[in-house]
């Protein structure tokens, strides 16, 4: 089956670090986040990923032709931002027969077998991944059937609008019939195609539980990162006290605490604490640092006895000793 993730975003909420690498290149465990959407699909039941990409898409390009995988990559680049259906649309050409489609930073623990074997038996154009939320005012919400019928669909409603907690989860299994009601132009597939399908009773829905984490967010990166950690979706490096670290090893101090977060290889902590945090490769640590809920780039030095709460510290960073940085960027 192909597998299409739409990847075409700049991550904005993810700046500074995606001002350097685009998103779905960004570094989850021993993986990218492009890889970590990917492996939500059952690698027997993958024979070809294809993405839609946009914003810095000759490095995706480049790392893709550089690694080996067990499937094929086409690459399908948008020279202008499209939206949601716009990307996909511009897959049309490759696309053919069912297939899965993905945003590009949803991690998950939907059963892709079972929404297939779904979308088989009902029939129709699509079938969607549905999550229950109690406030859906940020999503799409559906209203489903007794026979698992999407019967409505409403992006983002206003609080009196809501007719169902019952969200959108951004994982999809496709007819290539779609294309037909996709315009060739920039469209959202959520506002202008979604609720035309569900007019013409065309799509399906499967609430799953378990977890579902839209990471192009600072705090549901380090979410993203925990439920990865978790649920054991890595192939190499080493879970020690709740975190993950990638090998080589670098250095840590003993006495140092380190919980709940993502250590790249080559970093040097000192005698201090990290919890819910990504470190990534390189990064020095000096003493009495505290590193709270914040997301540390690329070969970044912290002076000592600073504190770092709810930050995206940028990649190549020096922060001076005895700095407080909270809620924001650096710089």
């Amino acid at each position: 089956m192909q597998v299409v993730v739409l990847a075409g975003g700049v991550g904005s909420r993810l700046l500074p670090w995606t001002n350097q690498i685009p998103k779905p290149l960004l570094p989850m465990l021993d993986k990218t986040l492009l890889e970590q959407v990917i492996s939500s699909v059952p690698n027997e039941m993958v024979d070809e990923v294809i993405v839609a990409g946009g914003y810095k898409v000759d490095m995706i390009k480049s790392y893709f032709s550089d690694s080996e995988f067990d499937f094929d990559i086409t690459i399908v680049p948008e020279d202008k931002p499209l939206g949601t259906g716009g990307a996909l649309g511009n897959c049309r050409d490759v696309v053919n027969g069912t297939f899965a489609c993905f945003n590009g930073d949803i991690i998950s623990s939907l059963n892709v077998k079972s929404l297939l074997n779904l979308h088989k038996s009902n029939g129709g154009i699509g079938t969607l991944g549905l999550w229950e939320v109690n406030d859906p005012t940020r999503f799409g919400i559906v209203g489903l059937d007794e026979n698992s019928k999407i019967t409505r669909f409403m992006e983002k409603p206003l609080p009196e609008e809501v007719f169902s907690n019952l969200i959108n989860a951004g994982s999809y299994i496709f007819e290539d019939d779609i294309f037909d009601y996709i315009p060739k132009r920039k469209n959202s597939i959520e506002r202008e195609v979604f609720p035309v399908l569900a007019e013409k009773e065309m799509l399906n829905g499967q609430k799953f539980e378990g977890f579902f984490i839209d990471s192009g967010t600072r705090s549901s990166w380090c979410d993203a990162v925990r439920t990865c950690i978790d649920n054991n979706r890595f192939s190499k490096g080493e879970i020690c006290g709740k975190s993950w670290f990638d090998k080589p090893f670098g250095k840590v101090e003993e006495g140092s605490t380190i919980i709940d977060s993502m250590v790249g290889i080559d970093t040097e902590i000192m005698h201090s604490v990290i919890e819910n945090s990504t470190i990534l490769s390189g990064t020095k640590i000096s003493n009495n640092v505290l590193i709270e809920s914040s997301l540390i780039g690329k070969n970044v030095t912290i002076g000592q006895n600073s504190k770092i709460t709810n930050m995206i510290v940028d990649h190549n960073s020096i922060i001076p000793e005895n700095s407080i940085l909270n809620d924001g960027q650096w710089p």
